[in-house]
């Protein structure tokens, strides 16, 4: 569904400046895939993490320098919140990337229950 309008993206925590330390072509493939999903296009590499919260989604990037992750919630008519960038470094996420992940979600609802209408 790409209409043209672009989604604002709301960066959580460290995210924006974790996202800028991955290597350059991590950095460009990161943006070329948020780009769609601010026009309502799914990312070409992605899988959601329910255990984290409803509609969290994790974008997988492999580029110099290993393996990669943007995780954001776009379930929201305002903006796609970016809750997380980090480098993968094992198979599984790590117990304490989960937990960022986690408490930026929780902040994300918790914000939007004091200011928002709960329809959207």
């Amino acid at each position: 569904m790409d209409d043209g309008i672009e989604k604002a993206i709301d960066w959580r925590g460290s995210s924006l400046a974790d996202l800028l330390a991955f290597p350059i072509d991590a950095r460009k493939a990161a943006g070329f895939e948020l780009s769609k999903v601010q026009r309502g296009l799914e990312p070409g590499n992605w899988k959601p993490m329910v255990s984290c919260g409803s509609g969290v989604i994790e974008i997988r990037l492999y580029a110099t320098g290993g393996a990669f992750r943007v995780v954001y919630v776009a379930k929201f008519s305002e903006a796609i919140y970016v809750l997380h960038s980090f480098q993968k470094k094992t198979e599984k996420t790590s117990r304490h990337d989960i937990q960022i992940i986690k408490a930026r979600y929780d902040a994300v609802i918790n914000e939007r229950s004091k200011g928002h209408d709960q329809t959207d």
